[in-house]
């Protein structure tokens, strides 16, 4: 069985590193982490990277969500630093993606809350390729977010997920932004089983809400290839030693 992998999260707003909570992001304020002393992007990657081994990195460029322009000098820095870099930096179409694909080890994160439309994610998937598009479908308590109320229709999250795969989509994240932040569990687990029961083939990532190693043992029961993890690194509630254990070989 694959290593089930925790991908620690960068958000960033104004060019340094923010606590996320609710996905209120007019409220985030600056990261206080013992992973670093200060909230330097750069730096907070580089104490991921010593505090749990090599590992992939996800970053939320804010900025670019909100329509304010993308840093690509940050992304080639934080991509030399992880072994590969998951961006979400508010792609709307596939008209976007260029400038980020020739970044080395760069993926690019489709957010269902920016993506234009299924058409659009079919079109990044022809660009990039299954391998180098994930595909985050955004949730708030468990509703799809998108940007406009007919980008997907008036469907539930679970027809989301199966019209991407169906669109040869083959990494979703399941990120419920009301959960980022706040520690109270993951309210995904459900869908994470219906997709990973019914599409082997589909990895699965889980976030919003991992707040303790029970979480990721529990998601990678259910299905998930790796979880998106902010707060519970940044206070060491999971460390390397969690993860070893999850991914120790079973004595059964």
């Amino acid at each position: 069985m694959r290593d089930f992998q925790v991908v620690p999260v960068v958000d960033v707003l104004g060019g340094r590193a923010v606590h996320a909570v609710g996905g209120d992001r007019a409220r985030y304020r600056p990261v206080r982490s013992i992973i670093a002393a200060g909230d330097d992007p750069r730096e907070l990657a580089g104490g991921f990277r010593d505090a749990l081994g090599p590992s992939p990195l996800y970053l939320a460029d804010l900025d670019a969500i909100a329509g304010r322009g993308r840093d690509l000098p940050l992304y080639r820095d934080l991509a030399a630093i992880a072994t590969s870099l998951w961006v979400d930096a508010g792609a709307r179409e596939a008209d976007d993606l260029p400038p980020l694909l020739t970044i080395d080890g760069l993926r690019v994160v489709a957010g269902l809350e920016t993506a234009s439309g299924p058409d659009a994610i079919a079109a990044m998937l022809d660009l990039a390729g299954p391998d180098r598009l994930i595909v985050s479908l955004d949730l708030r308590d468990g509703r799809p977010i998108t940007p406009t109320p007919d980008a997907w229709g008036r469907v539930e999250a679970a027809e989301v997920a199966s019209r991407l795969v169906a669109i040869g989509v083959r990494r979703v994240i399941l990120l419920d932004l009301a959960r980022v932040g706040r520690g109270a569990g993951v309210g995904t687990f459900p869908l994470l089983e219906s997709i990973a029961c019914g599409h082997p083939e589909v990895q699965v990532i889980i976030g919003g809400g991992v707040a303790s190693a029970a979480d990721l043992i529990e998601a990678r029961r259910r299905g998930a290839s790796a979880a998106l993890v902010a707060s519970a690194l940044h206070d060491g509630r999971i460390d390397r030693a969690a993860l070893e254990r999850i991914n120790a070989p079973s004595r059964d």
